[in-house]
C-alpha cells in the first residue's frame, strides 16, 4: 500500500513545490485536498503522494493518541479514521471536498496499514506498538493471516477496476468497520441500497478468491 513515487513523479512533485507551497507545507490538511483534486483529475503522481500523505497521517494521529493515553492501548480503525478526519478538517486553509471522498481515499489506505500490521503483529504486542484491533466485521478472528488479507486486497483491486464504489465500500465496511448506516450517511443513499451494494461486492470477491485458490 506505501507506494513509493517513481523518478519521475518526484521530478514533478518537486517542480509544483516550486510552482505551489501547498505541495510542500506543514499543514497537512491543505496539501491533502490539494492532492485529492488532482488525483481525481487522472494525476497519477498526484494518488501516489495522496496515499503516502495520508498513511503517514494517520500513523501520525495513532501515535498521538497512543501518548495522550499514557500507556498502551489499541486503536480502531473507525475511530482512526474519524480523528484524522476531525483534526486535519479543522485546521485553516482549504476544507476537504467532501468527508465521503477523504473517507474513501483512507479507507484504502487503511487496508494497507491493516495487512501490514497483520504481517507485524507479533513484533507490535510490546508496549506502545500501533495496533488496529475492534474492527468490527468480519475482519476479526476468521481473517487473520496475512496472506488471507492479502489475496482479498489483490481481489478489491481487480474489483476496483470494474467498479471502484463497490471496492471502496467494502474497505469502508470490511476494512474500517463503518456500519451501513454509517456508509449511508456518508454517500447519501438509503442503508438498503449499501446493503444490495455490499452482496454484490461479496459475491464478486468470493468468486474472485475461489477462482485464484482454485488456480
Amino acid at each position: 500500500m506505501r507506494k513509493h513515487l517513481d523518478y519521475s513523479c518526484k521530478m514533478r512533485e518537486a517542480s509544483r513545490s516550486r510552482r505551489s507551497p501547498r505541495y510542500g507545507e506543514s499543514r497537512v490538511g491543505s496539501t491533502i485536498s490539494s492532492l485529492m483534486g488532482a488525483a481525481e483529475r487522472g494525476d497519477g503522481c498526484a494518488a501516489e503522494a495522496l496515499f503516502a500523505a495520508l498513511y503517514s497521517e494517520l500513523h501520525r494521529v495513532a501515535k498521538r493518541e497512543l501518548a495522550r493515553q499514557g500507556v498502551p492501548v489499541s486503536l480502531g480503525a473507525t475511530t482512526l479514521l474519524h480523528e484524522a478526519y476531525l483534526d486535519m478538517a479543522a485546521r485553516d486553509g482549504p476544507s476537504f471536498p467532501d468527508r465521503a471522498r477523504f473517507m474513501g481515499y483512507a479507507a484504502r489506505v487503511m487496508r494497507g496499514l491493516i495487512i501490514d500490521h497483520a504481517r507485524n503483529r507479533r513484533a507490535q504486542k510490546r508496549g506502545g506498538q500501533f495496533e488496529i484491533t475492534s474492527l468490527g466485521t468480519e475482519v476479526g478472528e476468521n481473517v487473520a493471516d496475512d496472506r488471507e488479507l492479502t489475496r482479498i486486497s489483490e481481489a478489491l483491486d481487480e474489483l476496483a477496476k470494474v467498479d471502484a464504489s463497490l471496492a471502496e465500500l467494502v474497505d469502508l465496511k470490511f476494512f474500517c468497520g463503518f456500519s451501513f448506516a454509517e456508509i449511508a450517511t456518508m454517500r447519501g443513499v438509503t442503508e438498503r441500497t449499501v446493503q444490495r451494494n455490499w452482496e454484490k461486492a461479496r459475491i464478486y470477491l468470493h468468486h474472485s478468491i475461489s477462482a485464484d485458490l482454485s488456480s
